[in-house]
């Protein structure tokens, strides 16, 4: 068990505000507005931290850095959305049923990652409605 610094608490803040999976650094914007020296460095090194005590996990899009939420968050299967106007990574919940059907005879199956990708509900409300991914 790691002590509580003040850096980890406003990361584990920006966690629990964002209700998201964060990029480092969108993790280092929103914790500097509780800790301002906060640097990159220590952002890693408390993730790092953080997943070995298992209060966090990666969330990994293909061809992108890892992102990261909470355990607690990830704790059902789930999967992500990536809006492709602002980066953000959001949680869907639910599955796709009848994957293992698509599997060719013989197959087993252990596991899937399903990310959709488009815009967000803040990104499309901006674009208005001629926007179109």
């Amino acid at each position: 068990m790691q002590r509580q610094t003040s850096q980890r608490l406003a990361i584990e803040a920006a966690f629990r505000s964002a209700s998201r999976p964060l990029a480092p650094q969108e993790i280092l914007q929103t914790a500097r507005g509780h800790v301002p020296s906060l640097n990159l460095a220590t952002v890693y090194r408390t993730l790092k931290r953080m997943l070995a005590d298992g209060v966090i996990q990666p969330v990994d899009l293909p061809g992108e850095p890892a992102r990261y939420e909470l355990q607690a968050a990830a704790g059902q299967h789930h999967h992500h959305f990536r809006c492709r106007r602002c980066d953000s990574v959001f949680d869907l919940q639910g599955c796709v049923a009848g994957l293992r059907r698509l599997l060719p005879e013989g197959f087993r199956m252990t596991g899937h990652d399903i990310v959709l990708y488009g815009s967000c509900a803040a990104c499309s409300a901006q674009a208005g409605p001629e926007f179109n991914t």
